[in-house]
């Protein structure tokens, strides 16, 4: 390569890495409703999770996306994982420690960060998130799957 077109392949470069790096979106996590027949009052349009995949002792973000068409004054959010068919892990979350209650009509969004122990085995996992109101009602009910990656031994010395 000669010298005078050297400035030229570093702008080449630069516009390539730009471009594609303007393409990186983040997967879609799929889930499924737990009962398809049933006219759940609140309706899940998205899932992310951060990082993806999750990585053992260092902290995870799960964001569920959802739409209320009626008011919620409080509730709880029911999580249950399950790794490779079996369950390793239920929590009962107040709803209103996760949003600002009371929940309006609308769109809103549940966010809960948790740091999964180190020793956690990685795989794919299984996760059931049900949200109950007050009354404790089914608002909806959720299930997806989710990847733990390999977390780093030496920051837990």
């Amino acid at each position: 390569m000669e010298f005078h077109s050297l400035p030229k392949f570093y702008l080449l470069l630069f516009l390539s890495i730009l471009f594609l790096s303007s393409f990186h979106v983040q997967a879609k996590v799929k889930f499924n409703y737990c009962d398809k027949k049933t006219p759940y009052p609140v309706k899940v349009s998205g899932i992310e999770i951060s990082p993806d995949p999750v990585v053992s002792g260092d902290p995870a973000t799960f964001k569920i996306l959802a739409t209320s068409g009626q008011t919620i004054y409080g509730g709880e959010v029911v999580i249950g994982v399950s790794y490779l068919g079996v369950p390793v892990h239920t929590e009962r979350i107040d709803l209103c420690k996760e949003v600002s209650c009371p929940v309006y009509d609308g769109n809103f969004l549940i966010s809960h960060t948790q740091t999964l122990p180190a020793f956690t085995p990685p795989g794919l996992y299984s996760l059931k998130m049900t949200l109950k109101n007050s009354e404790d009602e089914v608002l909806t009910c959720i299930k997806f799957n989710f990847k733990i990656g390999r977390g780093s031994f030496v920051s837990d010395m």
